[in-house]
């Protein structure tokens, strides 16, 4: 015979904590790129997005974790983690599923937009890929949970993620546009989907 206690404390379930660890995984290849990119002779930030060069598409997978040093690196951190944690909290194919499409968006739309010889680093247009879809989602969800997230990271980063948008010499602007953009067609396509089905009676959908 066992009991517990009505006030112990939730575990997380298994889906989750996997996706609490894809954000910690892809946090620590941030990390160690940087590490290695600090290496003497070693210029692993070639290889972020360059405009309009065919040789400069596959930056679109690696422009999310490489950065122009560890100040760039830790202020993208911060925000990475805790948003992508919230997110991570819907379970571990929704957050993947954010990270791919916001990345995609944000690295084709820079490709497309951004000046020709430049090159585009840094974890930021998936950070603001990331705020768009909290701030977005509940228009669809209409959970109570998810608005008071899309307020709080409104009320934190608003004024950041605004400025991040004005034309600035040596910011890729066009990456956070795009990356914003994106957060906000995950949310169409991953939320809006679900609340389709629940109206057509094909399916549930969970805060």
């Amino acid at each position: 015979m066992s009991t517990t206690s009505r006030f112990q404390r939730p575990e997380l379930s298994d889906d989750r904590r996997r996706g609490l660890v894809f954000i910690a995984i892809t946090t620590l290849i941030m990390w160690v790129s940087e590490i290695i990119d600090s290496i003497k002779g070693v210029d692993l930030d070639q290889y972020g997005v360059r405009p309009r060069h065919l040789d400069g598409l596959d930056g679109i997978l690696w422009q999310p974790f490489l950065h122009g040093g560890f100040d760039h690196l830790i202020g993208n951190t911060v925000p990475y983690v805790v948003l992508g944690g919230m997110i991570a909290l819907s379970g571990f194919v929704r957050v993947v599923s954010v990270f791919v499409i916001v990345a995609l968006i944000g690295g084709i739309g820079t490709w497309i937009i951004a000046p020709e010889n430049t090159i585009h680093i840094g974890a930021s247009g998936v950070v603001f890929g990331f705020a768009a879809y909290l701030v977005a989602r509940w228009i669809y969800t209409r959970s109570l949970t998810h608005v008071f997230a899309g307020v709080l990271v409104c009320a934190v980063w608003g004024g950041a993620l605004l400025g991040g948008l004005v034309p600035t010499d040596g910011i890729s602007w066009q990456g956070h546009l795009f990356g914003g953009l994106g957060g906000l067609f995950a949310a169409f396509l991953l939320d809006g989907r679900d609340r389709r089905k629940v109206r057509s009676g094909r399916g549930r959908a969970f805060a």
